[in-house]
This record gives structure tokens, sequence and C-alpha cells, in this order.
């Protein structure tokens, strides 16, 4: 029934995990030549191959070992699909989008599912994490692996969704850290291309986890009889829990949103300051300037020019005025 676990080797490397489960949950390595005569066995049990990035080859082989659909199979090929629920035939066909932060950047990848009454297979395309820990807790219980591999597929779900959580978790905080330099004095240019990123970086994780939420939706919906009645429970658990990250994403996007708007409100605000105390200032220069140019144009008639305290007394008319602008502007804000 199945491969001894020399054949393993055998499998190409992007063949992550080709295994066994049998009735009691038991784990027993397969080869993928060895997928096909498993099942068509009497032995109780489903088997669970995992890709990432498979070529051409291995996705025909498996189109063979499970006689998948031409269509799901070009789909996966192409490896740019939307979140969607589709059925073919016998099986299901779950496309999700998965996100991993590498270089403290969100990086978006794909997961292709396809679940049948006695196999799941999963194949990750671009920036996914590998799901060997849901394989992990699911042997560690083996009561669990015996709601069959549509258990697995909400396991999987789980993952992708739970994934989404710290990601919206360092945005919150991001934000809050940023905020401090939004109402700082001085104006950081750097500020505002952080959160233009960040609402960048929303955008696109909404695009991810919208569609998520009809896909979870539908498959809870599902007539087919691959989802029993208490997995679909799980389903809805996993739901939930896509709502209130999408939820949570608008959130965080209407408050950059916000925070946008008030970096830009703050920053003309203060321009706005610094163009009124140039403004007092120039008019404060003004006044001395008018007054004393009168003196610079070289008539031999002007006025108080053989007065002997003519000279003191223009310095004290020139300061008057220049104290009396200085208390006027000061009272209305100007400086």
């Amino acid at each position: 029934m199945t491969s001894p676990a020399s054949a393993l080797p055998d499998n190409p490397a992007c063949v992550i995990n080709c295994t066994w489960y049998d009735e009691n949950g038991t784990p027993q390595t397969l080869a993928l030549d060895n997928i096909s005569d498993v099942l068509a066995s009497d032995a109780k049990g489903f088997v669970w191959v995992g890709l990432y990035e498979p070529d051409d080859a291995v996705l025909e082989k498996m189109q063979e070992e499970f006689n998948l659909h031409d269509l799901a199979i070009e789909d996966t090929r192409k490896a740019h699909q939307r979140p969607k629920i589709e059925t073919y035939g016998n099986s299901l066909f779950v496309v999700v989008h998965t996100a991993q932060v590498l270089d403290e950047r969100i990086r978006y990848g794909e997961t292709h599912a396809f679940l049948g009454p006695r196999f799941l297979l999963t194949v990750r395309h671009g920036a996914s994490l590998s799901y060997a820990p849901v394989r992990a807790r699911l042997e560690r219980e083996p009561g669990l692996l015996a709601m069959g591999p549509s258990f697995c597929l909400y396991s999987v779900l789980d993952a992708v969704v739970d994934n989404y959580l710290p990601i919206t978790s360092s945005f919150s905080d991001t934000l809050d850290l940023l905020e401090k330099d939004i109402f700082s004095e001085d104006y950081k240019r750097r500020t505002v291309i952080r959160l233009y990123e960040l609402r960048r970086e929303l955008n696109k994780m909404r695009l991810a986890v919208a569609p998520l939420q009809d896909a979870l939706a539908q498959l809870q919906r599902n007539q087919a009889q691959l989802v029993n009645e208490e997995v679909r429970l799980y389903l809805r658990d996993v739901q939930d829990h896509a709502s209130r990250i999408n939820d949570a994403i608008d959130t965080l996007r209407e408050m950059l949103g916000t925070a946008l708007s008030v970096n830009l409100s703050l920053v003309t605000l203060a321009q706005g300051e610094t163009v009124k105390r140039l403004g007092a200032w120039a008019a404060l220069l003004a006044a001395p300037t008018l007054i004393t140019s009168w003196y610079g144009m070289n008539f031999t008639g002007m006025p108080e020019l053989a007065g002997r305290y003519a000279y003191p007394l223009l310095i004290v008319g020139i300061s008057v005025t220049c104290v009396v602008l200085y208390r006027l502007f000061k009272r209305s804000g100007w400086l």
C-alpha cells in the first residue's frame, strides 16, 4: 500500500510532503507514483500532498494521480488567481492569497488546494509559509485527522487567515509610532512617505482578504459532500476571523487617510504661521525703511534738516513706530 521511506528521494524537490494517513491518523510517506494505487485500494484513509512552485511535469502527474480537471490545473500553473471556490466533479478547487513579511515588506503568494473524498493537494506559490507546523499539530491529534481531508483544508485556511493577524497588529503599532511624528512641530518628509506606504500595503491586503470572506462563505454552503457538517462549523470560525481582519484593515485604512490629511493640514498651518511671522517682520522693517528713505533723496529743502534735534527726534519717531507695530502684531498673534 505504501512506499518505503527510501522512496522519498525519488520525489521531485518541489514535493514538500506526500503522506498517506490511515483511519487511525498514522502517517506513512508515499512516492508520487503510488498515490493512485493507494486511492484505488480498500484501505480507509486519505492522501495529503504538499507542493511548492511545482513545474508542469509534476502538475501533470498530480492531474493523472488525482484525476483533476484541466481548467483547475491550468489555473494552478498560472498562479495569478483571485480567491475563489470552484467545483469540478467530485473535487473542490480552492484559491487563497497568503502574506508574509520579508525585508520589512509584505510579500504575497497563493495557495491552491484540491479537495477530494480521499485526498488533499495543496500547492503554494510565491511568499507563503510552510504548512509543516499545521501537519505536525494534526499528527499529534489523530482524532482530528479522523475527520478527513476537509479538516486538513480547514487547518490550512485557518493558518492562512491567522497569519494576517500579526501583520495588521504591526501596522497598528507602526501607526501609533508615526502619530508622534505627525503631531511633531518639525515637518518630516519621511513620515508622509511611510504613511503612504502603509496605506498602499493595506490596500493590497484588502484585495486579498475581502474576497476570501466570500470564498469561505461559499465553501460552507457548497452542496458537495466533501466537507462534513462538523468541519463547516470550524470554517464558520475562520470566516469570522477573516471578517474581523477585514474590518481591522478598513479601520486602519481610514485612520491612515485621516493621518495623511491631518499631517497635510498641520504642515499648511505651520507654513501659514511662518508666512505671518515673515509678513510681520517685513512690516516692522518697512516702517523705518520708508521714513529713512525720505532723507536719502538729497533735496535741499527737506524739513527739519536744519533743526538741532531733528536727527534724535527722527530716531525716536522710528523707534516708537516700530514698538507700536510690534505690540499690535504680538497682540494679534503674528509674532
